[in-house]
């Protein structure tokens, strides 16, 4: 019986070159290829996004107004699909602050549940125990577990005076709304730096009331201290908030832990309840792991149910490596790599088979010591009879797959295609990028650059760290490594508590659709300038928001129709087939380009077609960091996380013109093998700019070009916490380390024969 699968022909979605490839189901199919070379466009693009559709279309269009939207796929055919399940590495939990590692798993509900059969003294339903709901959230912070409270260290600068503007918060300068409450009342003086004045003018300032009293100099009898103006004003109105105030509130407030519940989020009863001698406030705090084995001495026949499902979830997360974190953690916490690991312990307790499994790069912030459990996961997932398609630049994923399938050879116009289809050991001798890229090996840095000082990061205690005081070197490659949870991110963020410092993160660019690389590094009025030029007519018919827009799309290109609760319907401009302009406009043309062909250049392109130094300086930045492949008129919301972290590293490039410390979490996010090279080389630019870098990575290609090394561990949560090793990496060597254990394996690796 021949192998089924799921076959594609003439796949034309994006970069892809009319494709045709037989995917095996029922199997573990890595997909590789360089950054843009079109893996996502198959895998999610394509085979995802028309299981998606077709499912979709076997619902009422009223439930499909509700469901995820899935555009169809540019392909000629398509079949062997079954229903889809995207594991990607969004965070989850939508930023919202109710969202816990135990609420999306659903174990806070078999805990609630738990206690609400269990707890002495009985409270009844399980409601009593959920901070969502009022029978059992705080009454104090509304089952948020921390409320907003006034920054009070971020109103003052000391350094000046009230009449130099001493009070940061809006209205209150020289001038503003209510700098004559203060200035001209006759309790202050407006004309000396705060610094000088004594603590308890400075506290009668801020906090009226007795403060004021104690002075002597006695204020008027309306007098409000700048603390309760500000509160008044902002946190204790009804009115609903401008964006203005809102940006206030950020800028001088801060979360504090919730004085009534201590973070419990939850009511005194709830609070007071116990089973085993835990509140239900104290079991979320307990790691994973060690809930697990508490749950685990229930015997109560009674709750047998419930313990069984509990201990099968907890236990889940431990075999994924996410036993040190707690039901307690807020998602928003969580790295990508959490987040998706995560979702798919969700999917290993279901009895459905023959799921299509799309999973976005899962080993994102993974120590290599910690790729093996996800390896195990991705095999479960498949020996469940389910078909598991990985998109992945780790080649230890690579070895366990049943099938690697490489999209190239290029990224943009030159991918697209297929360039190999076979074993992992078939590919190693292939001669295609990635199989190059596998018999390479980077050496160690033998001859770090020296540090032109230093800055110390003191007494971090953040999370899981153990009031630990580290020195980073400046003017130098820093790496930040360790295992999972060891605590580089919060090493990290005390970094950039304590000291300015610029963070470059993989947050998308843009949400907006009209924002693309022409906008985002200001060539518009360039390009339009040019075509003016060479056609001696006005700049202004160049802009798709002018004249010279079509008039009947208005210079989108698409029209869009409101179909009420059925789909809405976007379709091409009929007038101008999606060119945006009028055919006049398109009529003139440089270098035979009209202004709507320009949309169509990639970065690389642009630069050697668009007759313009100013143009082409503004675009060597985003080739320079690996991105001479995207579109000029590509949407920016379409890029991966780390194609956005680059974006970024490009600007920075662009404009930073004084010596600056940068943060760069997991930079090689999203990159081939052969794009370390550009990414390292990228770095090395911001490092010859007189610049720090500190970067949170994994990638032992970038470990090994490091100037110097922080390594924290040895484990995850509560242990890890402590820094191992700093140094050079050249001199970590003997220690038993994971780092060093793993750094040791693939040197010993390249040397041995089975290494080539």
């Amino acid at each position: 019986m021949a192998e089924r699968t799921i076959t594609l022909r003439r796949a034309r979605t994006n970069n892809l070159a009319d494709l045709d490839v037989d995917v095996p189901r029922n199997r573990l199919v890595v997909f590789v290829g360089v950054s843009g070379s079109g893996k996502s466009s198959l895998v999610f693009d394509t085979i995802a996004a028309e299981a998606g559709y077709q499912l979709n279309e076997t619902f009422p269009p009223f439930a499909r107004n509700r469901l995820p939207k899935w555009t169809r796929p540019d392909v000629e055919h398509i079949e062997g699909l079954t229903p889809v399940v995207v594991i990607d590495q969004r965070r989850i939990g939508g930023g919202n602050a109710r969202s816990t590692v135990g609420t999306v798993t659903d174990t806070w509900t078999y805990l609630r549940l738990l206690f609400s059969r269990l707890s002495r003294p009985h409270l009844g339903e399980s409601n009593h125990f959920s901070f969502n709901e009022p029978a059992g959230m705080c009454p104090t912070c509304s089952g948020l577990g921390e409320v907003v409270v006034s920054a009070v260290e971020r109103f003052l600068d000391l350094d000046r005076s009230l009449a130099d503007g001493a009070i940061r918060l809006p209205g209150f300068g020289n001038g503003g709304y209510w700098y004559s409450q203060y200035a001209d009342i006759g309790t202050f003086d407006a004309d000396t730096p705060l610094r000088q004045w004594s603590r308890a003018e400075r506290e009668a300032l801020l906090y009226g009331g007795r403060a004021a009293a104690k002075l002597g100099r006695k204020p008027p009898k309306e007098y409000e201290g700048v603390v309760e103006r500000f509160e008044r004003i902002y946190l204790h109105t009804s009115d609903s908030l401008s964006e203005r105030k809102q940006d206030t509130i950020r800028r001088f407030t801060k979360a504090e832990t919730c004085p009534e519940c201590a973070g419990d989020r939850l009511n005194k009863a709830a609070r007071t309840a116990t089973v085993l001698d835990h509140t239900i406030g104290e079991m979320p705090r307990l790691e994973i792991t060690e809930l697990a084995g508490l749950v685990r001495t229930i015997t109560s026949a009674r709750v047998a149910p419930v313990v069984a499902a509990l201990t099968a979830r907890l236990d889940a997360m431990i075999t994924i490596g996410l036993g040190y974190l707690t039901l307690s953690r807020a998602t928003t916490t969580l790295s990508g790599g959490e987040s998706q690991r995560i979702k798919t312990v969700k999917h290993l307790g279901y009895s459905l088979t023959e799921m299509t499994y799309v999973v976005d790069e899962p080993t994102v912030g993974l120590h290599p010591t910690d790729v093996e459990s996800v390896i195990e996961l991705l095999e479960r997932l498949r020996d469940s009879g389910n078909n598991v398609l990985v998109v992945e630049h780790d080649p230890a994923v690579m070895a366990h797959a049943d099938q690697v399938i490489e999209i190239g050879p290029d990224a943009g116009a030159g991918g697209g295609q297929l360039v190999f289809q076979g074993t992992f050991a078939q590919l190693r001798d292939a001669g295609t990028p990635t199989g190059r890229a596998l018999a390479r090996h980077r050496p160690l840095k033998l001859a770090p650059r020296p540090a032109t000082g230093h800055f110390t990061v003191a007494g971090a205690d953040r999370n899981n760290l153990r009031h630990l005081t580290v020195r980073f070197p400046t003017g130098v490659l820093t790496v930040l490594t360790g295992v999972a949870g060891s605590g580089k991110s919060s090493l990290a963020d005390e970094l950039l508590a304590q000291h300015d410092a610029t963070v470059i993160d993989q947050k998308p660019v843009s949400t907006n659709r009209r924002s693309t690389p022409i906008t985002y590094t200001g060539i518009a009025p360039a390009i339009r300038k040019l075509f003016a030029r060479h056609n001696h007519v006005p700049a202004g018919l160049f802009s798709a928001n002018s004249e010279g827009a079509c008039p009947d799309c208005k210079g989108l290109g698409v029209i869009y129709t409101d179909l009420a609760f059925m789909d809405g319907q976007e379709v091409v401009c009929e007038t101008c087939h999606g060119r945006r302009f009028t055919p006049e406009v398109l009529a003139h043309t440089v270098n035979g380009l009209s202004i709507a062909d320009v949309d169509d250049l990639t970065v690389g392109q642009s630069i050697v077609q668009l007759p313009d130094e100013g143009i082409a300086r503004a675009l060597r930045q985003l080739t320079a960091v690996g991105l001479g492949y995207l579109c000029l008129g590509q949407s920016l919301s379409t890029l991966s996380g780390g194609e956005c972290q680059r974006v970024k590293i490009a600007k920075e490039l662009r404009q930073a013109t004084r010596p600056t410390t940068y943060v760069l979490d997991e930079p090689t996010t999203g990159l081939h093998m052969n794009d370390i090279d550009t990414l390292l080389h990228v770095l090395d630019s911001l490092v010859e700019q007189d610049h720090t870098v500190v970067v949170i990575e994994h990638n032992l290609d970038v470990i090994r070009q490091a100037d110097w090394l922080i390594d924290l561990g040895p484990g995850p949560g509560r242990h890890g916490g402590t820094v191992l090793f700093e140094g050079h990496v050249a001199d970590y060597t003997g220690h038993p380390t994971p780092t060093c254990q793993a750094l040791a394996h693939t040197e010993s690796e390249t040397r041995s024969p089975a290494g080539h």
